[in-house]
């Protein structure tokens, strides 16, 4: 596995785990027509390489939350990255080429919660120089994505406010942090 070389059977294993991550190990063997130990043998080693992961998450395109994408041009997009590792909103980042180097993507049950969250956190920022913000209108296939749900919540967000001292919340254009005791919301 070193490199991340990989040969058919390899390829199959995935496929048929991607398709189904409930497939048990007998199954996928009987489809390739090779032992169960094989198959166990062949994902050890995929997991090992970090090729293959595990993981839980909430099937997007099934619930109501919102997602848009943000596409930012920054002096420092690894700074940004940075500050929203641990935003319960924020779903991923990439640092990309092009006009903009840098796409977010955040989730929420109000579309003007992530606006807010954009406008306060990105468009203030002196070395962003443009955004652009996308909202997802559908998904083609099954969006299955690791959300951080907080279930002891606190006073200060991840990022070190407090929603109540921000203009937006009273508005009620935001709804708080979901990592707070001010969260407004239901899903998060």
């Amino acid at each position: 596995m070193k490199n991340a070389q990989m040969d058919e059977v390899d390829r199959k294993i995935i496929s048929l785990l991607t398709e189904n991550p409930k497939m048990s190990q007998s199954a996928i063997a009987r489809v390739l027509g090779i032992s169960q130990p094989a198959v166990y043998a062949r994902i050890k080693q995929l997991e090992e390489a970090g090729i293959i992961e595990h993981a839980v998450g909430v099937n997007l395109k099934k619930t109501s939350l919102y997602i848009a994408k943000i596409d930012v041009t920054a002096k420092n997009p690894w700074k940004i990255l940075e500050f929203f590792k641990n935003c319960p909103m924020y779903i991923n980042g990439l640092v990309t080429s092009g006009r903009h180097n840098l796409c977010l993507f955040f989730i929420s049950e109000k579309l003007s919660a992530i606006e807010s969250c954009i406008n306060f956190h990105i468009r203030k920022d002196p070395d962003v120089t443009d955004v652009e913000f996308n909202v997802v209108i559908a998904t083609a296939k099954d969006l299955v994505v690791p959300i951080k749900m907080w279930h002891e919540r606190r006073e200060r967000s991840p990022c070190g406010r407090r929603c109540d001292r921000e203009l937006c919340y009273p508005s009620g254009k935001c709804l708080g942090c979901p990592a707070t005791i001010f969260y407004k919301g239901r899903i998060l």
